[in-house]
C-alpha cells in the first residue's frame, strides 16, 4: 500500500512537472538606447554622442543579460563594402547602455518584452550563435546598421516581416524607425514595455 502512495505522487508530481515545462513561456527583450545631445549649458559636461539625437542603440537580449548587438570595427564605411568592418558583440545591460558614452543611471532606456515560443527562441539562439561567428553584412552609412539589424534579428524569427538587407538599409535607417513598429506592435498585443527616462542635462529623441 505503501508503495502504491509513494508512486502516486512521484507519478502526480512528475506529471505537475511536465505539464509546467510544456506550458513554460520564453521571452525576449530588444533594448533601446535613445539618441541624444548635451544641452548648449551642459556642453561642457556632456559629451557628443555619434549619431546626435537621431543615434541611439539597439538590440536583442537572447538570454539573462545577454544583448545580441550589431557595431562597426575598424574604419567606418559610407557604403557597405565586401571587407566588413563590422561585428555582433554580446554586452550586458549595463555596457550595452553605456556604449555611446554616459552613466547607466542617467540614459534614456526602452525596453519591450515580446513572448515567444519555444521554437523561436531556438531559432534566436541559432541566429545568434551564427552571427557572432560570422557577421552577414557590413556596417555602414549607407547600409545595415544597428536598428536594422536588429530588425534583421527579430524578422528571422517572425517578430516582423523579412525584407532583403538593402530594404531593411533602407526603411530602418535609424534605431527610432523599428523602435516604432515594435511600441505600435506591443501595444496591440499587450507586450510589456518598460520605459526609465534619461538626464536633464541632454535632449533626448523622443518615440
Amino acid at each position: 500500500m505503501k508503495n502504491k502512495i509513494v508512486l502516486f505522487l512521484f507519478l502526480f508530481l512528475f506529471g505537475i512537472d511536465i505539464v509546467f515545462c510544456q506550458h513554460k513561456q520564453e521571452y525576449l527583450v530588444v533594448h533601446f538606447l535613445y539618441g541624444s545631445k548635451p544641452y548648449k549649458k551642459y556642453k561642457k559636461d556632456e559629451s557628443k554622442w555619434f549619431g546626435g539625437i537621431l543615434g541611439g542603440h539597439a538590440g536583442v537580449e537572447v538570454d539573462s543579460n545577454q544583448i545580441l548587438n550589431f557595431v562597426p570595427q575598424g574604419k567606418f564605411h559610407i557604403v557597405a563594402k565586401k571587407q566588413k568592418n563590422s561585428a555582433f558583440v554580446i554586452n550586458d545591460r549595463a555596457s550595452f547602455y553605456q556604449i555611446l558614452g554616459g552613466n547607466y543611471e542617467e540614459n534614456k532606456k526602452l525596453m519591450i518584452v515580446i513572448p515567444i515560443t519555444p521554437k523561436q527562441k531556438e531559432r534566436l539562439l541559432c541566429v545568434s550563435e551564427k552571427y557572432l561567428a560570422k557577421t552577414p553584412y557590413d556596417y555602414a552609412f549607407l547600409g545595415m546598421r544597428c536598428g536594422a539589424a536588429t530588425y534583421d534579428i527579430l524578422a528571422q524569427i517572425g517578430i516582423l516581416k523579412h525584407r532583403p538587407d538593402f530594404k531593411t538599409s533602407m526603411r530602418i535607417f535609424y534605431p527610432k524607425k523599428v523602435r516604432k513598429k515594435l511600441i505600435k506592435l506591443a501595444q496591440k498585443n499587450n507586450w510589456t514595455i518598460i520605459r526609465e527616462e534619461g538626464t536633464k542635462k541632454r535632449k533626448w529623441e523622443t518615440d
